[in-house]
């Protein structure tokens, strides 16, 4: 598999924007890492009972995920599902994308398998690759004060999605992910346009209202329980 060299992260990490790389054959992202401080991570690290790469397992029924996804994630994924089997729903915290596009997909294959629900909570940011990860919850629950971020993907050419025509294989791995996710034709093409009609190095912001409307996906309701940090966040 090729690699997408990691030049861009410095200047997307001034930007605040993710950074993530997204091809189907050849993917490799440049995670930037957020500079936000994020409270809902640090109640994620505290509660914390088991670790598995950019997993947390939060008690016997939630885990979390709270960085980078890579090639090793669906072995991670795997290996937390073995030894906590009644695990049901998936928190996403703080998800700056992946490193590996082919494994993320995969990952969401297995999230979807697991029949596992995923939750962004507030203060959650789920960015770049990580957006595939919250479609493949069986149910999808997002609060008020959660984020997601979209961009178009890029390969090591510096071709970005509008640079190939519409019915170019290269979209068809993504497109065909949206449909194994419950998206209609229709909604999966209009809901691929819109992520890739952010550029690379300029992502595209979204709250949790204007991501429900994407998705027809309701408030979450579940009792919280992870004791979040009342404090202002950081500016980038």
């Amino acid at each position: 598999m090729r690699k997408v060299l990691l030049a861009l992260a410095s200047l997307l990490a001034a930007l605040a924007v993710p950074a993530h790389a997204r091809e189907p054959v050849a993917t490799v992202a440049a995670e930037t890492g957020s500079t936000r401080f994020v409270p809902a991570r640090v109640a994620a690290e505290r509660q914390a009972i088991a670790h598995y790469g950019p997993f947390r397992v939060l008690d016997a029924g939630r885990a979390a995920l709270v960085g980078v996804t890579d090639s090793m994630a669906p072995a991670q994924f795997a290996a937390m599902l073995r030894d906590h089997p009644a695990l049901a729903m998936l928190e996403l915290i703080e998800c700056p994308g992946t490193e590996d596009d082919r494994a993320n997909l995969e990952l969401g294959r297995l999230i979807r398998a697991a029949g596992l629900a995923t939750h962004v909570p507030r203060g959650g940011s789920v960015r770049s690759g990580a957006v595939e990860l919250f479609l493949a919850g069986t149910e999808r629950h997002i609060d008020e004060g959660a984020e997601f971020a979209v961009h178009s993907w890029i390969d090591e050419d510096g071709r970005e999605a509008e640079d190939f025509a519409p019915d170019a294989a290269i979209h068809q791995p993504y497109l065909a992910y949206y449909r194994e996710m419950g998206m209609e034709d229709a909604e999966a093409r209009a809901f691929y346009a819109m992520t890739n009609a952010a550029p690379f190095a300029a992502a595209r912001w979204l709250d949790a209202s204007a991501m429900r409307r994407w998705l027809g996906t309701g408030v979450s309701r579940p009792q919280p329980r992870i004791a979040y940090l009342d404090l202002p966040p950081m500016l980038p």
